[in-house]
């Protein structure tokens, strides 16, 4: 649903309630690479494109030097990205917190504790710190809007970036919101000045100088922030918390005083000795790292926190309860249940060509994405997963190391669009340092693991408009590869016979097995049946870990025909004729 100009309280997730923020802040630019719990926020804020510019970059990067080249330009702007995508953007931001703004500038951060979706935990609130950059965080969808607001007004304020730190439960959790009217912001007009805005030695040192009062004077801020608020109560216990754990403390500890900090980064030091003066005992309660914690306990303030809480995933209520009060509401012992690990979709093109990989006996250096499942049985070949690029790096590190015999059974997987983030720079290396590796795009034509977003390989942009497709092998060529293959990703015969070739050569290969995404494609699908009088029990078509298909309890093998998307690599590998096409697609 669109929503504009209309003053009404409406139910938002935190993730739309965010673009709900940057529409009535003013944002005019917002650029982001998806990474979950992110993703929506740049999705959501498509609606308001009449007013605001949104696009998919390549990486988190690009998006903050976008961000970047938009404040400088006068006008309010944005970049979103998940946590481990800050990594990615930290160069940007390490520099541009000494350079300021001038729109105001908003990194949206969205943390993952509980690693629903991540290969890490790490905590935002560190990077901000390590690069002086401020931190504001949300605890519900109505401060997820109105913070973000708050933030811009700040930014301009102070002359500095913002980190708007957000956390998968609130991304993904809906509250009610109150909407208002977009402001009309000005735009600010360009001032030359290259002592504020170029980074060399010289004017670093000074800008170096110039943040650091900053950072003084934002601090003395947080003392009166509104953002900040102190709800007195029984003084017996005080809590210094912040976003979600705030809304776990208010279950748990209804008649605790508290101390909620919307700013976290940096603290109000007086605010805090104030509110501890007046508590008994002093807990601080915050997921992740002990941010707060340390700087609390550095001023000289007793306080009780990481002794008593974890430092790893999701809090809740009774978490809370149990560690303060030693106590907990009794609770239902949940059902066990088998476990089920995360798998390929039925009818997956990586599925049929880690099915050859595994046949071959290949070891895959592994990469960020839905073919990152490729490590689970029985398909059981992506051998290393880091970060996004690193399997062709990873891969050309073993060569190095090891010669390129020892990796004549190994290969590097990546997608398409992990590909265009850093894989790019990663195949220039090997080809700039005389490698002999072999890389698999798997090229399923969108971001798949996000939910399917365009990128620059897709034709289309994120406002939806058709634009220039990337030719991802004219690009590997155009690097210096020799040896670039298209393949469908169905055609295992094919793909066999190219894996051992390729993988023989003494010199870069790129092979490209290029076959969307199955949900890309809302048709009807065909549908395949198996014959069970047919059936021979080899278990040939069980050997891919296709979902769809079940054993039978005398052995033979059943098709779901709900779930079947009808990919025909089961009837592929059927050598005895006992499956076949039922239904043709429409």
């Amino acid at each position: 649903m669109v929503y504009k100009n209309m003053s009404e309280r409406v139910i938002m997730l935190g993730n739309e309630a965010i673009a709900r923020g940057a529409y009535e802040a003013g944002v005019k630019v917002s650029s982001a690479y998806p990474g979950t719990p992110s993703t929506e926020v740049s999705e959501y804020l498509v609606q308001y494109r009449d007013d605001v510019y949104e696009e998919w970059a390549p990486n988190e990067k690009v998006a903050a030097e976008v961000a970047v080249g938009a404040s400088l330009a006068g006008v309010r702007s944005m970049v979103c990205m998940k946590h481990v995508g800050l990594n990615v953007a930290s160069d940007p931001l390490y520099s541009v917190s000494y350079m300021g703004v001038n729109g105001g500038l908003v990194f949206m951060v969205a943390d993952d504790p509980g690693l629903y979706s991540s290969q890490n935990e790490q905590d935002t609130r560190m990077v901000a710190r390590a690069s002086q950059v401020p931190v504001i965080e949300p605890s519900d969808s109505a401060e997820a809007k109105d913070f973000f607001k708050i933030a811009f007004d700040l930014s301009e304020q102070f002359d500095r970036p913002f980190i708007f730190r957000t956390t998968t439960r609130l991304s993904h959790s809906q509250g009610i919101v109150e909407l208002q009217d977009r402001k009309n912001i000005p735009d600010k007009p360009y001032k030359k000045n290259v002592r504020k805005n170029v980074m060399m030695p010289g004017n670093a040192k000074l800008r170096h100088i110039e943040i650091e009062k900053r950072n003084l004077e934002l601090a003395e801020a947080a003392n009166t922030l509104p953002i900040n608020k102190v709800e007195m109560n029984d003084t017996k216990i005080g809590v210094i918390t912040s976003g979600i754990p705030y809304q776990y403390v208010k279950e748990a500890l209804p008649d605790a005083s508290v101390l909620k900090l919307g700013m976290v980064n940096p603290l109000p030091r007086k605010l805090i000795e104030e509110f501890a003066s007046k508590v008994d005992t002093l807990y601080v309660v915050e997921e992740l790292d002990p941010v707060i914690e340390e700087q609390v306990k550095s001023w000289g303030i007793k306080a009780i926190g990481k002794e008593i809480f974890t430092v790893q995933g999701e809090y809740s209520a009774n978490m809370v309860m149990k560690a303060i009060l030693k106590e907990a509401p009794e609770t239902d012992v949940p059902a066990e249940i088998p476990q089920r690990p995360p798998i390929l979709c039925p009818g997956c093109p990586h599925r049929s060509v880690y099915h050859v990989m595994n046949k071959l006996k290949l070891h895959a250096a592994g990469d960020i994405g839905c073919y990152t499942l490729g490590a689970v049985a029985p398909l059981s070949v992506v051998d290393t997963t880091m970060c996004m690029g690193s399997g062709i790096s990873t891969l050309h590190g073993m060569e190095k190391a090891k010669g390129k015999e020892y990796i004549k059974d190994w290969v590097a997987v990546i997608g398409d669009s992990t590909f265009l983030h850093t894989g790019v720079n990663s195949l220039m290396n090997m080809v700039y340092n005389n490698a002999t590796g072999t890389v698999v795009i798997l090229d399923n034509s969108t971001t798949g693991m996000t939910g399917h977003q365009d990128h620059a390989a897709t034709g289309k942009t994120l406002q939806g408009d058709p634009t220039y497709m990337i030719n991802i092998p004219a690009l590997c060529r155009a690097i210096g590869v020799k040896n670039v293959t298209e393949i469908n990703a169905f055609d295992i015969v094919l793909l066999e016979k190219t894996l051992k070739e390729e993988v023989a050569k003494d010199e870069v290969s790129v092979i490209i097995t290029k076959t969307p995404c199955v949900l890309l494609d809302k048709s009807r699908k065909p549908v395949y049946i198996s014959h069970e009088d047919k059936c021979k029990k080899c278990g040939m078509c069980l050997k891919p870990g296709c979902p769809a298909i079940t054993k039978n309890p005398d052995g033979t093998v059943h098709i779901d025909d709900t779930i079947c998307t009808g990919c025909g690599l089961c009837e592929t590998l059927c050598k005895f004729g006992a499956i076949e096409l039922a239904k043709a697609g429409v």
